[in-house]
């Protein structure tokens, strides 16, 4: 709903229109995207992280995977693409915000006319800059360097495209949440990294689908980045490569419907336990 303001000049009244919600949004998203490329090391190793990651893997497990018709290194490739988009969202707002909120930047935005759906914009928009750049440069050195071939057919990235979308914004949904569990800016690292990290394992992400225990693969079923994981093998591996899953196919449909849960799931989590302002300012 557009809200506008009457103005009383010499020659009468002017009705000016307030800007809305999704245009404040926009600007504070331009503003993100600012901030975060004025921080060059932050850059440097937001972008780079997964693709050292890769290649140190790809480098030590490169053989082919038995009866997959794929190699272990081309399994790395959609798991980092996945681990990549968990961490422009899930990681980054889970920190940036619990930093925000204790250096009182969240206090003094809840002050201003600003609309509070315009601050989580601002930032959806950067995780999905950020998280878009980050997946086509591992994309691109995974089909340059380690044999993924790019879809033929518009069905599969389609898959991809909802996949993606799903995730991320499960995902960052999840980052918002989580951000109000650590107490100051020193401890979110610590709250946020470690379930992220224990995810990454369990999830297919470091280690490969079939050697991983199945009550390990059970919990991590729970989480949103282990049908990541899946769904982005599903779109870039051949479907030989399905006899590695825990249920021997792609399972798009799960997949869809685990990650629209954890969008709704994650909304209510933002509704009932998102804060303005620090525990220890009540």
């Amino acid at each position: 709903m557009t809200t506008t303001t009457a103005v009383r000049t010499g020659s009468g009244t002017r009705t000016d229109r307030l800007p809305s919600a999704w245009g404040l949004g926009l600007q504070r998203g331009g503003l993100e995207i600012k901030q975060f490329f004025r921080q060059k090391d932050q850059v440097v190793f937001t972008f780079s992280f997964p693709v050292v990651f890769l290649f140190l893997f790809a480098s030590i497990f490169h053989d082919d995977v038995r009866g997959s018709g794929v190699t272990a290194s081309q399994l790395y490739v959609p798991a980092m693409m996945a681990s990549g988009i968990m961490s422009t969202s899930f990681q980054s707002l889970g920190i940036s915000i619990a930093v925000e909120r204790d250096e009182k930047v969240l206090r003094r935005l809840r002050g201003t006319p600003m609309p509070p759906a315009a601050y989580f914009l601002g930032k959806i928009w950067l995780v999905l800059f950020t998280g878009i750049v980050e997946t086509a440069i591992l994309l691109f050195v995974g089909t340059a360097f380690y044999g993924v071939e790019l879809p033929s057919d518009g069905g599969r990235w389609f898959d991809f495209a909802w996949i993606f979308v799903l995730g991320l914004t499960g995902c960052s949904l999840l980052g918002i949440a989580i951000s109000s569990v650590p107490k100051s800016a020193k401890s979110a690292s610590s709250v946020v990294v470690l379930p992220f990290l224990i995810l990454q394992f369990i999830s297919g992400v470091y280690i490969s689908i079939n050697t991983i225990p199945d009550w390990m693969l059970n919990i991590g079923a729970v989480f949103p980045l282990k049908w990541l994981c899946q769904g982005l093998r599903g779109v870039f591996l051949p479907d030989s490569a399905r006899v590695l899953e825990q249920a021997g196919g792609w399972e798009f449909g799960k997949t869809a419907l685990v990650l629209a849960a954890w969008c709704v799931g994650g909304l209510a989590l933002c509704l009932l336990t998102f804060r303005w302002k620090n525990w220890r300012d009540g």
